[in-house]
């Protein structure tokens, strides 16, 4: 099978289309699929720059995708060869991910794909499905009623958390640069869209609620995530997906009694933790019912061929895109 393989650290240019061996199952719960389209996201450049985490390369990343079933081993009992799935698995290093011609992926890691999407949008949703989902519901606990500020919400996060949380009934409240990205989040269902370029962030949130909101997600880190300390509610709750410099002066938090949660959603592939990975197979069923009812649609802004990778990764790192970047395979 063809498959992207990154051959060791470094830039873009270290992706190389190589001929594998095809994967086969071996164990009783997993299921052998054929990608049709791989997700790009920021872990996936991290990891080809930085390293991996686990093991040493050559490796093949892409941690979700989409396609079609070609086999499953003797106890797989909720899917069939022929079903069309999507997933969250692999990439990170051990095994093997979505950039290539199949997959195996454990049955608990996998759900029916959306009938509702073609299988490009399906494999945007996965990993930021999980994501939001786990920091909104998992995390902070959203409820109907809340007031949420979202950072980033034209990113692949972003523009998934702002569906969910108006799904369970709550009011949001965005940061985003540019005319296009503010009509994409209002399109989503955004109340309101503060483009952090021309307005004070900390005064619109705090004239959008003057207590402070609910919950925050934090997508972007940095200072970022110490200046929503002041915009959350006392006894509110903030949840940031990035790791909080080791400087960071929690004192206005504190005072705050802010709920603080970190979001990782790697973890349970990491960790071996098959409880976890059983519950993100979960959101994803229940993501998918969301799609096919018209309440949660992915946003995809680039498509590229399967040797085109090198090429995503540049365009994810340069920035500004709104939505996702998808290699079809």
């Amino acid at each position: 099978m063809k498959a992207v393989v990154m051959t060791r650290p470094g830039g873009p240019e270290v992706l190389t289309l190589r001929e594998l061996p095809e994967p086969r199952i071996e164990t009783d719960h997993q299921v052998l699929i054929q990608v049709r389209a791989a997700s790009v996201n920021p872990v996936d450049t991290k990891l080809r720059s930085r390293g991996l985490y686990l093991g040493e390369p050559p490796a093949i990343l892409g941690c979700d995708g989409a396609g079609v079933v070609e086999a499953v081993g003797p106890a797989v009992s909720r899917v069939k060869p022929g079903d069309e799935v999507f997933w969250c698995y692999g990439g990170l290093g051990q095994r093997a991910g979505s950039y290539a011609e199949r997959i195996v992926v454990p049955e608990s890691c996998l759900a029916h794909k959306p009938r509702s999407l073609d299988f490009v949008a399906a494999a945007a949703l996965p990993l930021v499905l999980i994501t939001a989902w786990e920091s909104l519901f998992d995390r902070a606990r959203l409820c109907t009623g809340d007031k949420v500020l979202i950072h980033g919400g034209a990113g692949g996060v972003g523009h998934v958390a702002i569906q969910l949380a108006k799904a369970r009934g709550a009011r949001v409240i965005t940061t985003v640069t540019g005319a296009e990205k503010r009509a994409l989040v209002e399109s989503l269902g955004a109340d309101r869209a503060v483009d952090y370029r021309e307005e004070d962030v900390a005064q619109v949130v705090r004239d959008w609620s003057v207590a402070g909101v609910d919950i925050a997600l934090d997508t972007v880190g940095g200072q970022t995530f110490v200046d929503t300390f002041p915009l959350v509610r006392f006894y509110g709750d903030l949840v940031t997906l990035l790791q909080p410099a080791a400087d960071t002066d929690f004192k206005v938090a504190r005072m705050r009694n802010l709920r603080i949660a970190l979001e990782l959603m790697l973890s349970p592939q990491l960790f071996e933790l098959d409880e976890a990975l059983a519950h993100q197979g979960e959101i994803l069923r229940r993501g998918a019912e969301l799609v096919d009812e018209g309440r949660l649609r992915p946003e995809v802004s680039n498509t590229y061929p399967l040797a085109w990778a090198a090429e995503a990764h540049r365009r994810l790192e340069a920035g500004h895109s709104a939505g996702k970047l998808v290699l079809v395979i």
